[in-house]
């Protein structure tokens, strides 16, 4: 605590708005990164410009956005209205400034109102922004959100603003723009603003049928056909579609203001309910929810005044209402599908049988599975009592703090392992499940398998996700094995029976992979834990003499005071995703189907023995 006598009037500072950006860029953009995952603070940079283009369409000027992106750099260029040239220093430095906030403008915009294009200029080692207006342009050269130069001169260019960022190597590190990443955000911005074109670096994304064409897109990536043809309704400010196939789960994905909210939010749930409640009142069949919506694929996307997020990086809708003394979020999209929806199945009757058909399959396969669910339920429900697989933590995932967010849930392979991270783990944010040996190839399982199998019944009851994936119970999900090749071959298994029975939480991004040291180098001086091969030896030089390495072999081999450095605040996680052009089948098919010579050669080329290892050294 700071002495009184200390706190005196030239304590107080006041920060310039850049510096207030840089030193807290969390509260801006979220997380920082490096550019391995979507969630990535670069990719929030990238996206605050676009979404300003985005707007600008919207609100009827400019039907192309050009970006070229390379390794660390970007570029935005729209054909809007142009920023009146007299603001546009004012517009990228001074908080709470812009049109935004004039709804009659931008009525439905997603960029952040008065902060965004600050944020990317504060946290940019290169700003430099351009806007043309009627045979005029102004330009502004920033670092840092510090003004270099600026200056206005004549041009041809026709009205717009084009915008180039640098993210700021001293926030960000080595950063890296991934290109996939960012064709995933283009494609998608395409999906939500019809006919407009899109052009990165030089390749075209144009949508002509919005939503409909991201469900049929992702259906054929995914080789999987649609049971019947995909239902799609469009209202004012509202947008679905809904097929379905025979897969397990769902996969709807969800969109606001052209935002994609990759963690749902107000209008998802009000969209489940809908189309559950819609579906029982048309067959007058009081259904189960969870058959009715067994293998759904489907999409919404809505636009509302002014919409709240739960965090800066806008992946949860937290609005209520669709506008200010309007109708609730829920009400709009229930009124919406319980009129539009009945009315298409009431027409295509085909349709309407296909469904049918299929809620009672999923329904009559429940049934069959309920014997072996009632008794895996009662063993799960014994083991959350005297589970000696599960040392659970204080907050969970869902609870309204912070400590909830940081919620984690290492899966680990046999005691030894689990005994470490236990001893020396978090416990009010840090679980531990303990494997016993390798689990179950599910790959052809079906999901009787969930509660056929102690271990996987246990992992899920654990886990909460019985019923829904909504009801995860960790942020986390964190596959903790040992880095040879049965911990590989773990690691794989754990992954496919999510990517099979629950692929929502692995596209939520809640699923990771720990990252341990291979090595321990160390003289009388100094102690360096490195994680590849290279940082070995670049460590081994640097100490030059006296120099002691140590393979690890094990997690259980690291000792406790040291394993405690790799699950706190330096902990490396590498993230389990699935991008748009990912097929589940395929990959699963390739992992964990038959041993065609394909896969052999790929492992062949991508794993190395221990005994390679041990010669390296």
């Amino acid at each position: 605590m700071m002495n009184t006598n200390d706190y005196t009037d030239d304590k107080i500072i006041t920060l310039d708005w850049n510096e207030h950006i840089r030193r807290r860029a969390g509260m801006y953009i979220g997380r920082l990164g490096n550019g391995e995952s979507p969630d990535d603070g670069i990719y929030v940079l990238l996206k605050e410009i676009i979404d300003n283009a985005i707007d600008e369409f919207i609100s009827g000027h400019g039907k192309t956005i050009v970006l070229e992106v390379d390794g660390k750099s970007a570029s935005v260029r729209d054909f809007g209205h142009g920023i009146p040239l007299n603001s546009l220093v004012k517009v990228v430095t001074t908080l709470n400034t812009g049109a935004k906030f004039d709804s009659d403008v931008y009525a439905k915009s997603v960029g952040l109102n008065g902060v965004g294009s600050k944020a990317v200029n504060a946290l940019s080692s290169e700003f430099y922004i351009e806007s043309f207006r009627d045979g005029e342009s102004r330009y502004a050269v920033f670092s840092g959100g510090k003004l270099l130069d600026t200056a206005t001169r004549p041009t041809n260019e026709k009205n717009g603003t084009f915008v180039r960022f640098v993210p700021d190597i001293d926030i960000f590190g080595e950063y890296n723009f991934n290109q996939e990443f960012v064709e995933t955000m283009a494609r998608n911005y395409s999906y939500l603003n019809k006919n407009l074109t899109i052009k990165l670096n030089g390749k075209d994304f144009i949508s002509r049928n919005g939503l409909l064409d991201l469900v049929n897109d992702s259906m054929v990536k995914e080789k999987k056909e649609p049971l019947y043809k995909p239902i799609h309704l469009v209202g004012d400010d509202i947008e679905i579609v809904m097929t379905h196939d025979n897969s397990y789960g769902e996969n709807i994905a969800s969109f606001v203001n052209g935002q994609n909210t990759r963690d749902g939010g107000t209008h998802l749930a009000a969209f489940r309910e809908a189309i559950t409640k819609t579906i029982k009142e048309f067959y007058k069949k009081d259904f189960d929810p969870s058959d009715i919506r067994q293998g759904i694929v489907g999409a919404i996307s809505i636009r509302i005044h002014e919409p709240n997020f739960e965090s800066q990086t806008k992946i949860k809708l937290g609005s209520t209402e669709m506008y200010k003394d309007g109708p609730t979020v829920r009400n709009y999209v229930n009124n919406f599908i319980k009129t539009n929806l009945d009315n298409y199945l009431h027409i295509n009757r085909e349709t309407a049988d296909i469904l049918l058909k299929k809620i009672q399959s999923s329904e009559k396969e429940r049934k069959e599975m309920s014997g072996v669910q009632k008794k895996a339920k009662e063993r799960a429900k014994k083991a959350a009592v005297h589970n000696k697989k599960l040392y659970d933590c204080r907050y969970h995932y869902g609870d309204k703090n912070e400590l909830g967010e940081q919620s984690s849930i290492f899966i680990t392979e046999g005691d030894s392992a689990s005994g470490t991270i236990t001893t020396i783990r978090d416990a009010n944010t840090q679980a531990v499940f303990s494997l016993r040996g390798k689990p179950l190839n599910c790959y052809k399982a079906s999901k009787k398998v969930i509660y056929e199998n102690e271990e996987f019944n246990l992992l899920v009851s654990a886990l909460g996700i019985e019923e829904d994936s909504d009801n995860l119970r960790y942020n986390n999900v964190i596959i903790a094995t040992d880095a040879d090749d049965d911990g590989m071959h773990i690691r794989m298994l754990v992954t496919t029976f999510f990517l099979k029975f629950f692929p929502d939480v692995i596209r939520r991004g809640h699923v990771y992979i720990l990252q341990t040291p291979l090595f321990r180098v160390r003289n009388k001086k100094e102690t360096c834990y490195c994680y590849s091969i290279e940082e070995k030896d670049t460590a081994a030089k640097k100490m030059k003499t006296g120099v002691e390495i140590t393979r690890f072999k094990g997690l259980g081999e690291i000792s406790d005071h040291e394993f405690r450095h790799f699950i706190g605040k330096d902990i490396r996680l590498d993230k389990v995703m699935i991008t748009d052009e990912d097929s589940i089948q395929e990959i699963l098919e390739f992992y964990m189907g038959d041993n065609t010579m394909e896969r052999q050669e790929f492992i062949k080329g991508n794993l190395r023995s221990e005994v390679e290892l041990e010669d390296i050294m």
